[in-house]
């Protein structure tokens, strides 16, 4: 037995939670993938999975004996890493999960420039809005707005998204402009409703002008999941709708969003760059950290209070 393989083999199926689908991964047979797990258990002593006809979960001492296996795994990597071209030139598959808008706007179009630096890195990156679970998924880090609930994961505020109130011309055209945020819940008014992942709900909005607080929510009639949707509503006039700066810049600029409520503010939206806490921070994820890090200063810079 090669105990580097079947240390492989008994982490993916963790990770993957079936033999079968860690064979697919390691591009062996379910065979071999069973006898390798089979071949460590022998070794050990110990049962490190349990079998079931649907599924295979991790025991408790399989679960302790997989933390250790990825710190040796990664150790591994970093060794032949450094004694290589890569120490240079970081490289390897890396899997990430951003949100739909900040993808198509922000990151696809600087990628040329990261992969001119970098070209021996292959990005996978699932385009989404929705709540990814990094481990099943074995997703290297996700990219996510708004405060994180999932306290397990280790998070870098990697940027804060300043947000307006935006509305197209054809919809103002039709409902009248309001001048004030309140009008939003009045029944002439409606906004594009946005589902947020982690509740399934729209969530109301905080405002803020001259000692004058309040939350706004409105009436919507339709809703939707994903930001790209959600901005292509607002600019065919189905309702009003709140943006971060990068999305709207292009759009006010050509005067197809039209800004509402000036003097009022609202407060920032964080970005967050989060990873599994288990997960080794490989040379390839390091600087892809680094490289997001850097196009937030640029589209969305960290708000001063958030400095200090």
């Amino acid at each position: 037995m090669d105990r580097f393989d079947a240390m492989q083999a008994f982490a993916r199926v963790v990770e993957t939670g079936s033999f079968t689908k860690a064979a697919e991964t390691l591009h062996m047979s379910k065979t071999s993938v069973t006898q390798l797990v089979q071949q460590l258990e022998a070794r050990l002593r110990v049962r490190l999975l349990n079998r079931t006809t649907r599924k295979v979960n991790v025991t408790a001492d399989g679960a302790a004996y997989y933390e250790r296996v990825l710190r040796i795994l990664a150790d591994v990597d970093d060794a032949e890493t450094s004694l290589s071209s890569a120490a240079a030139s970081p490289r390897g598959r890396l899997r990430v999960d951003v949100p739909s808008p900040l993808a198509r706007m922000v990151l696809v179009p600087a990628l040329p420039a990261f992969h001119a630096q970098y070209p021996d890195i292959q990005i996978d990156m699932g385009v989404s809005d929705r709540v990814v679970d990094i481990i099943d998924e074995r997703v290297d880090c996700v990219v996510r707005g708004g405060e994180l609930t999932d306290l397990s994961l280790v998070a870098r505020h990697v940027g804060d998204l300043q947000l307006g109130v935006y509305a197209a011309p054809s919809y103002l055209a039709q409902a009248g402009t309001p001048l004030h945020p309140r009008e939003l819940e009045d029944t002439q008014h409606r906004v594009v409703g946005f589902l947020w992942a982690r509740s399934g709900k729209t969530f109301p909005y905080a405002m803020r002008r001259d000692g004058e607080n309040l939350t706004v929510q409105g009436r919507y009639v339709f809703s939707v999941d994903d930001g790209n949707a959600y901005l292509a509503a607002g600019l065919a006039g189905v309702g009003v709708l709140w943006l971060p700066d990068y999305m709207a810049q292009a759009h006010r600029a050509s005067g197809e969003l039209l800004p509402l409520f000036a003097g009022w503010q609202l407060d920032p939206m964080p970005l967050y760059l989060a990873f599994a806490p288990n997960r080794h921070v490989s040379s390839k994820l390091r600087v892809f950290i680094d490289w997001v890090i850097a196009l937030m200063a640029q589209h969305a810079p960290l708000a001063p209070r958030q400095k200090a």
